[in-house]
């Protein structure tokens, strides 16, 4: 399995598509396998879906996102986790350790609604 985390500074990014990186982890039962960092091409509506799609993502965290890119994502199978705040390192621990729950919030014209 693969886990995206949307991040700033080694921070978790409060809105996904305006990340400076994708930090990508790819877990095995409770067990970190590898990570890379993965620079975000550009926030183009509808593109990053595919982009971590083609990276072989199960999972998106990030602080907020967009109905319409929850709505892509998962169209790939892809799940979204959103709320998450803190260092990204932090975060993936949380999620390895079960912790990590999403808030389900979402982002409408660029104004958060959560």
């Amino acid at each position: 399995m693969i886990i995206a985390i949307a991040g700033n500074n080694l921070e978790v990014s409060q809105h996904f598509g305006h990340c400076e990186a994708f930090y990508l982890f790819e877990i095995e039962g409770r067990k970190l396998i590898q990570s890379q960092v993965v620079p975000n091409p550009g926030h183009k509506p509808g593109y990053l879906p595919v982009f971590l799609h083609e990276h072989g993502v199960n999972i998106i965290v990030s602080g907020g996102m967009g109905a319409g890119a929850v709505e892509i994502f998962n169209s790939y199978n892809i799940d979204v986790i959103t709320g998450a705040t803190g260092t990204v390192e932090a975060t993936i621990q949380k999620y390895i350790n079960g912790q990590l729950q999403s808030t389900n919030s979402v982002c409408e014209d660029h104004m958060h609604i959560h």
